[in-house]
């Protein structure tokens, strides 16, 4: 454990596996968490090639993939009709918050979000 964690949205990671030139130092040599329902998304997608499922795969090898617990599934249950959230981003949210870390996204809705440290990355 490096001290410093993020929670990196669905959409991070897809910047990421982009190739974007930012993130990878913004997060550099800190612990990486993604939520179960991230991985969910990821490998999910329709008509995934075979090349992109396996740079997925490769991505979720290098991060700490946090899977659904009681206490997430209440502060998501909270959030959600607090911040008018999709079922998703409730869970992400509320993950951050069992984490307390950062969680980094480009999803300006989660910004309004009182109970995380939130990053904006606007592309």
């Amino acid at each position: 454990m490096s001290g410093t964690a993020y929670l990196l949205d669905t959409n991070i990671v897809l910047y990421l596996l982009r190739g974007d030139k930012d993130i990878p130092s913004l997060i550099k040599g800190s612990d990486i968490y993604i939520s179960f329902i991230t991985e969910m998304e990821l490998l999910s997608f329709p008509k995934l090639s075979s090349k992109e499922r396996s740079k997925i795969e490769s991505l979720l090898n290098d991060v700490l993939i946090l899977e659904f617990n009681s206490e997430i599934k209440r502060t998501a249950i909270q959030l959600r009709p607090k911040y008018h959230l999709g079922l998703p981003d409730s869970i992400i949210a509320a993950s951050s918050v069992f984490l307390n870390i950062q969680l980094i996204s480009a999803d300006k809705a989660l910004a309004k979000i009182k109970e995380i440290d939130f990053v904006l990355i606007e592309r």
